[in-house]
């Protein structure tokens, strides 16, 4: 029978004085896999599968325009895909990368009493495979839409990456209207899924009085309310859980309860029309981002050679071992910006405290303040892409520039 059997089929497979049904995904390394209703995944052997049913095809969604209020405010929706925008492939029991923007707006109409919508298609990725070129032309797409008029930008994300995504846009583009990126931590056909309910409050959250780029993710493991993060102070925190995404450093900008949508606001959050829109989308990509591990041999760096920039996760206060000093040194006085972090996460730089830090200090790092090591990875890739003094540089990475850097640490 197991020769028979086609991805979708249902089937149903019994073990002693269990019985479960489910839908047959695959065959491989000699065990069935089968995707039962709760959403998981489980392994069986062929003899104890029986086919129940073939379900009917499903039918295939219109592909034409979808219906829109006009009297509601128009946003746009750029998609560059992730699992908000995915679905399980049953050929082999992974989730993949499968829907447009338009799609979204099929599979969840409610977001049609939100807002009207205009839709873009920027990429169709996971977000491990997420590029510098792609924010930039994401950053530009942004720019088009705003200066179309339209009153919020809705950007779907991978949550991997979301936040470097997110930050980039951040320092290439000055913006009067909100710019939320938004995902979703399990897939639309699984039962837990929260990319409905993050599409919603994303939506919500477009129409607000925001005025920057944040990111809208559940706040709680319940479908109670998202939290408006500041794209520059945002960390996924947790690889499944619904609350990954994290505030780091600071208190998120705001809520968006749900079911209501309601939209509440803190004063650090930036408010509608602050800003004019501007772009400025350089970027010089031959920056990396390094960790530290003790016993780092200096021979890690000569995978850098010829880098304009490298940002270093530090442990503590933002330090490495002594025997990388020397070898820093020669790639500052070679041109390489380097950038010192804390792996820390909470907390800031300081490299005065301890003779290794003078050391490094001396040697011409520049210290990260409380910047989060991504974050500082895309500023410096946006600096050292508009400015080539040595001086403007130290300086801007020392700056805040887009709420990456508080003005003080609070314990």
């Amino acid at each position: 029978m197991i020769d028979t059997l086609m991805a979708g089929d249902l089937v149903r497979y019994t073990n002693g004085k269990t019985t479960l049904t489910g839908t047959y995904i695959t065959e491989r390394d000699e065990m069935v896999v089968i995707k039962l209703d709760s959403g998981y995944n489980i392994g069986a052997s062929p003899e104890k599968i029986e086919f129940v049913e073939r379900p009917a095809p499903r039918p295939q969604a219109t592909a034409g325009k979808v219906a829109q209020n006009p009297d509601l405010p128009e946003l746009a929706i750029l998609s560059t895909g992730g699992t908000i925008a995915s679905r399980v492939d049953y050929r082999t029991g992974a989730v993949m990368s499968q829907f447009s923007a338009s799609d979204i707006l099929r599979a969840i109409p409610e977001l049609g009493e939100i807002a009207r919508y205009r839709d873009r298609q920027i990429a169709s990725i996971l977000s491990e495979d997420m590029q510098p070129v792609l924010w930039q032309k994401l950053a530009r797409a942004i720019y088009d839409e705003i200066r179309a008029g339209v009153e919020g930008v809705i950007v779907t994300h991978g949550t991997d990456t979301m936040a470097y995504s997110a930050a980039a846009v951040r320092f290439m583009l000055k913006t009067p209207v909100p710019v939320v990126f938004v995902g979703s931590q399990r897939s639309a056909d699984r039962p837990s899924s929260d990319n409905a309910m993050n599409a919603l409050c994303s939506a919500a959250a477009a129409t607000s009085d925001l005025g920057e780029v944040a990111v809208v993710m559940h706040a709680t493991t319940n479908d109670d309310r998202c939290a408006i993060h500041r794209a520059t102070g945002v960390r996924k925190m947790h690889t499944s859980r619904r609350d990954a995404f994290q505030s780091i450093g600071t208190e998120p900008l705001g809520y968006v309860d749900y079911p209501s949508l309601s939209v509440s606001l803190s004063e650090e959050a930036v408010r509608r029309g602050t800003e004019e829109p501007e772009l400025q989308d350089k970027l010089e990509e031959r920056c990396a981002l390094l960790q530290f591990y003790p016993g780092m041999p200096p021979s890690v760096f000569e995978a850098f050679e010829g880098y304009a920039g490298l940002v270093i996760s530090g442990t503590g206060l933002g330090h490495v071992s002594t025997n990388l000093v020397p070898e820093l040194r020669q790639m500052i006085e070679e041109g390489t910006t380097v950038v010192m972090t804390s792996q820390c996460l909470h907390g800031r730089v300081c490299d005065r405290v301890y003779n290794t830090g003078r050391d490094l200090l001396a040697a011409g790092i520049i210290e990260g303040e409380d910047m989060l090591p991504e974050v500082a990875l895309v500023k410096l890739m946006w600096v050292l892409g508009n400015e080539s003094d040595p001086d403007r540089v130290r300086r801007l990475m020392q700056t805040d520039l887009a709420g990456e850097i508080r003005r003080r640490s609070i314990p």
